[in-house]
């Protein structure tokens, strides 16, 4: 079966694996579920994320789960641009998620960022997720 939105796939692997207690998950690769998940490292809500061969010229994303007293680091991602019906951010527009509590990982021509970091190079993009 194909996958159409690799990325809502990439989130959705991650919070149900997360809500199931799993120490690590695969997941196809795609760049961009790689860039998210190593933002995700770099914060601090998964322990480990990198790219193995899951059989002959198949790769897949291996990321390891982690949690804080038996709680999943993770509390909820959520999915805001979709294939059907994309958001956009100007530089100074970008969405603040839950008061600063968490962050929103956004695409822009400069790679893909953390909101704080897009605003702190000035630029705008689509809004991927939002974190917390």
């Amino acid at each position: 079966m194909a996958i159409h939105d690799t990325i809502g796939n990439f989130l959705t692997a991650i919070r149900n694996g997360s809500r199931a207690g799993r120490e690590t998950i695969e997941t196809p690769f795609s760049k961009m579920s790689l860039a998210i998940g190593e933002i995700l490292v770099k914060e601090g809500y998964l322990a480990k994320c990198e790219m193995v061969e899951a059989r002959t010229n198949v790769s897949a994303i291996r990321m390891e789960l982690k949690y804080v007293n038996n709680v999943p680091a993770i509390t909820d991602l959520q999915r805001l641009s979709r294939p059907g019906c994309r958001r956009y951010a100007a530089k100074g527009e970008m969405p603040k998620v839950l008061g600063g509590l968490g962050f929103s990982i956004v695409s822009t021509p400069k790679g893909v960022l953390k909101d704080s970091d897009a605003r702190r190079q000035k630029v705008g993009g689509e809004v991927v997720c939002e974190v917390w």
